[in-house]
């Protein structure tokens, strides 16, 4: 399929436009390091955008775009410590032959074990996961360990390329944000000095995960080399994860240590995945049936 017709621009644009519809955006530091970079093979580009906003900690966007092979949109939104919210993950690959999706409310606690989180936040959602889990069905095997950052309504898809999938895609992309963006008005500010400070454990967590173990990291490699992919996903992609917290990927992941004291690279140490959606309509977890 020819790439040229299809760009993840529109999907930041619009995405930026209804954002500043609800609140003030204040560009970031470090979008301007990262605005615009060439890549080794001078034909790709990687375009960064990040803001702040007064219940907004980090809004990001990265496309990779330019060369026909292949097209890419991470795009999030982390709320400020001071608000449990839910951190919106957008994460799509495309290249001639397929799109790999990701798309979720990602939650900032275990909504298998924490359940008063899953029905503030997920249950009136159920709906909208479902039509779109309809639409874009699931993508086979996902690691346990991957899972436990991810919510009932998680969209997680491998589809072959097409300019309706990708008109679909845009719709579910713009749906998710906007019920984030809702879920954000409501949001009332904690003052326990201790709830805010599990909020920042939890999403600092949540970050040591993603530049540890994100899969998007083989691709940066490739594109711009080992020492700016890391930088790139430290400082831009999940920033936070050197000014959030203390605790190391091994703090938090122990079963990932080998024994001369460094982290294994496997994605998954405890082999367990899932081929099918491993919640029911209601947002109950059946993986243990499913898996």
């Amino acid at each position: 399929m020819d790439l040229s017709a299809l760009s993840y621009q529109k999907f930041v644009h619009i995405a930026l436009e209804e954002t500043q519809r609800r609140t003030i955006l204040t560009p970031l530091p470090s979008q301007e390091k990262l605005r615009s970079i060439k890549t080794k093979d001078d034909t790709t580009m990687l375009h960064g955008l990040s803001f702040s906003a007064p219940k907004i900690r980090l809004l990001r966007s990265l496309t990779v775009e330019g060369s026909q092979a292949m097209k890419v949109l991470d795009f999030a939104a982390f709320s400020k410590p001071e608000f449990d919210l839910p951190i919106f993950c957008a994460n799509f690959f495309l290249n001639a032959n397929l799109s790999i999706v990701v798309l979720d409310l990602n939650p900032l606690y275990d909504v298998t074990i924490q359940r008063d989180y899953k029905e503030k936040y997920y249950m009136k959602l159920m709906p909208l996961g479902q039509k779109y889990a309809e639409l874009l069905p699931w993508g086979g095997k996902i690691t346990s360990e991957s899972l436990r950052f991810f919510s009932p309504i998680v969209i997680w898809s491998m589809l072959n390329s097409s300019k309706y999938k990708h008109d679909v895609l845009f719709s579910a992309f713009m749906d998710y944000f906007q019920t984030w963006l809702e879920l954000m008005d409501q949001a009332v500010e904690e003052t326990d000095a201790l709830k805010i400070l599990r909020n920042c454990e939890a999403q600092h967590k949540y970050l040591t995960w993603r530049a540890e173990k994100d899969p998007g990291h083989p691709i940066l490699k490739r594109l711009i080399g080992e020492k700016l992919a890391r930088d790139l996903l430290r400082h831009f992609l999940f920033e936070g994860v050197d000014t959030l917290g203390t605790r190391t990927f091994l703090d938090y992941f122990p079963e990932y240590r080998c024994k001369d004291g460094s982290i294994n690279q496997k994605r998954s140490i405890i082999g367990k995945s899932y081929e099918t959606r491993p919640w029911d309509a209601r947002g109950e977890f059946i993986g243990n049936e499913a898996g």
